[in-house]
């Protein structure tokens, strides 16, 4: 098939890496991506040739049948010549409903690649995985650069330091890789998690799990928060909370599926923290964890540093677009049979991240 690759608008990342490219090229794909995609991960042009035609936008749309990006491009350029394509790219930062109507009227089949089901068959095309563990690392490296103090405890002439404490909310992809990162600092780490199957894995990780009875749980969320009692989150509130005021460095996870994210950190809590304090929020594009998050931004409040960024993967462009691109090739492999989509209704990947089903394929 003819696979286009877009340049993102406001992303360092690139949906192709040239070693991905040469993978593509051995399952017999001709394969088109923007010129300059590559160029804010690093990756030249020349890069690509051996495998990819490098071709102008306009050119790309012409030539493709599958079209690519990382994130959805604007609605406005989702126009006639989307036609009768095929696009996959990731709505999990805008809301799909005011996207629907154009994606409809202009009969472009779209595969949301961030709503791909957290199962055991799908997991090498899981592109919130792979992003998150990255995130959840460069989350701790941009907290130990913020931090007026050191992560491990060290003994000199002059005196010692202290361990810095660290708290992680929310032990999924992105919060395990929050404590393994934090614990080979040299950080005393906690973190908390409504699933009771996370205990194990934080402790195996040599962080400290905080207990708190009572919590809902449900399997089928895929690792994503779920709706709470009221009765629960007042115990939740009060454990974590003695436990916020002491902490060096906060990274909060916690997301929910389709909703806003849960609120763990409010302002009240924020003003009892240590001053020179950090918090990571990296639920920050739904809404936050952290009442004081703004989207995007660093801001100092009581003297405690809040940033709020979902895409700390970015900084890292180099893998994660060698991670999201393995994740592209892996879930077109499974899709693609005799060069066309295998658009089999049944099937629970394709039922799940197929969201124009107004739209048929021939």
């Amino acid at each position: 098939m003819k696979i286009g690759f877009i340049k993102e608008d406001k992303d360092t990342r690139v949906s192709l890496t040239p070693e991905v490219a040469k993978k593509f090229k051995r399952s017999n794909h001709d394969l088109f991506i923007e010129s300059g995609a590559g160029e804010l991960s690093n990756f030249k042009n020349y890069d690509y040739e051996e495998f990819a035609s490098v071709v102008s936008y306009s050119d790309l749309l012409k030539t493709s049948d599958i079209l690519i990006s990382i994130n959805p491009i604007e609605l406005n350029k989702l126009n006639s010549d989307f036609s009768n394509k095929i696009y996959l790219t990731n709505f999990n930062s805008v809301d799909t409903n005011n996207f629907l109507p154009t994606l409809e009227k202009n009969k472009i089949h779209v595969f949301d690649l961030g709503i791909i089901p957290r199962t055991t068959i799908a997991q090498s095309m899981d592109i919130l995985s792979s992003q998150a563990n990255l995130s959840g690392y460069k989350a701790v490296i941009k907290a130990a650069e913020l931090l007026p103090r050191m992560f491990p405890m060290i003994i000199t002439a002059a005196g010692s330091i202290k361990p810095a404490k660290v708290v992680i909310l929310g032990a999924g992809v992105a919060g395990l890789q929050a404590i393994a990162t934090a614990k080979r600092l040299g950080a005393v780490v906690e973190a908390s998690d409504p699933r009771s199957a996370a205990r194990e894995e934080v402790l195996s990780l040599g962080a400290k799990f905080i207990e708190v009875e009572g919590a809902v749980e449900d399997s089928s969320a895929g690792g994503y928060a779920v709706k709470q009692t009221k009765e629960y989150l007042e115990r939740q509130k009060k454990e974590v909370s003695k436990r916020l005021e002491l902490a060096d460095v906060v990274i909060s996870t916690a997301q929910v599926l389709g909703g806003k994210s849960p609120i763990l950190i409010p302002k009240s809590i924020v003003d009892k923290m240590r001053p020179g304090s950090v918090i990571i929020d990296l639920a920050s594009a739904s809404g936050g964890n952290c009442e004081m998050t703004q989207d995007g931004k660093m801001i100092t409040y009581n003297d405690v540093k809040i940033l709020g960024n979902s895409y700390l993967s970015s900084d890292l462009s180099q893998d994660s677009s060698n991670l999201f691109s393995n994740n592209v090739y892996n879930f077109l492999e499974y899709i693609i049979n005799d060069n066309k989509i295998s658009n089999n209704e049944e099937d629970e990947i394709f039922k799940q991240c197929y969201i124009t089903k107004k739209i048929k394929f021939n």
